[in-house]
């Protein structure tokens, strides 16, 4: 079964063809950085018109580079949020008009779920196990049961991982996407040289919080002695702090639910920091870690075009009225007494 997957809840432009929710045909991704840089962010009206000028071509690329026709598509799955409903709605509406034209099962995916599912393009995770997306928008610790039996666990109670990153990066003067900025820049400093703090460690529950750490280094930077540390030295420190605050509720869970399965997914997993330090502390408790590879965890089309097979096999099919969701849950959260 040949999926053309469809992803455009950001800043990228993303079509990809897979078979049988494993086998990547072909995967295309148009990043919008360059145009986002300037205001050391996504600007939204922004990411909507380029999606609009690129979007057939990159669905034109991906049918080309898997050698096949748009006929020759079995379905076709598309990101129905969370993210800018602007950028999604140009996805969809393209989604929608294939789909009509060729009479193909059309579905409607969730990103979150497709960043966490994304790891089956590349290995066999035996469920359950214990997720975590992490990205610029979202920082969501889940437990997976089977492929649609997900509990929220946890999750961020204001900034994202990747939202403190890019703020901080800011705050240093560095240029955007942040936490590529700050992960070059720590390679040259000191991760302890700051005790910047670890918010939440010693809560029972799953939750994450990263505006008092962002907080704490603005203040730091506002009595800083310039000729007593680095700016390498600062975002070592940060990117430690934050590191560290991931990797502790992680393996809180996996040791309150028993199981030796760690899957993390989306943007930030792709912190070289982040996979050293948590594969390191993971296998002394044998704990069993996946990381996908860096092309799959940032956005892209070939996750969607994967879940969508699990989706269109479960017979969960979209109508033509759906529409765009920008505040998507993957699955109800429960909070957790503290």
């Amino acid at each position: 079964m040949l999926i053309l997957g469809i992803e455009s809840s950001c800043d990228e432009t993303a079509a990809a063809v897979v078979a049988d929710g494993k086998v990547i045909k072909s995967s295309v991704v148009y990043s919008q950085i360059a145009f986002h840089r300037p205001y050391g962010g996504v600007v939204p009206e922004i990411a909507s018109r380029k999606h609009i000028e690129v979007i057939i071509q990159i669905i034109d690329q991906a049918l080309k580079e898997a050698g096949l026709s748009l006929k020759e598509i079995d379905g076709v799955a598309v990101t129905q949020g969370p993210g800018l409903v602007g950028a999604l709605l140009v996805g969809i509406c393209v989604a929608k008009a294939i789909s009509f034209a060729l009479k193909r099962p059309l579905v409607a995916v969730n990103h979150l779920h497709a960043h966490l599912m994304a790891i089956f393009l590349e290995r066999e995770v035996s469920f359950p196990f214990i997720g975590m997306v992490v990205s610029g928008g979202h920082t969501n610790l889940y437990l997976a049961r089977d492929f649609f039996t997900i509990e929220s666990l946890g999750q961020t109670l204001d900034d994202a991982a990747g939202e403190a990153f890019d703020k901080v990066a800011k705050m240093l003067n560095l240029p955007y996407p942040g936490g590529v900025s700050i992960e070059k820049l720590a390679q040259e400093g000191n991760p302890r040289a700051v005790s910047f703090p670890r918010p939440m460690q010693n809560s029972k529950d799953f939750n994450f919080s990263f505006s008092g750490l962002k907080t704490a280094v603005a203040n730091f930077l506002r009595q800083l002695d310039t000729d007593q540390i680095s700016r390498a030295d600062i975002a070592a420190s940060f990117q430690e702090a934050v590191v560290d605050t991931l990797i502790g509720k992680c393996l809180q869970a996996t040791r309150e639910f028993g199981l030796p399965r760690l899957v993390i997914a989306g943007g930030v997993a792709a912190n070289k920091r982040l996979r050293e330090k948590l594969l390191n502390q993971a296998a002394q408790e044998g704990i069993e870690v996946y990381f996908p590879s860096l092309h799959l965890c940032t956005d892209n089309a070939a996750m969607v075009a994967a879940l969508g097979y699990h989706y269109l096999k479960a017979n969960k099919l979209a109508s033509y009225e759906f529409d765009a969701i920008s505040r998507y849950p993957l699955c109800t959260f429960h909070p957790r007494p503290s």
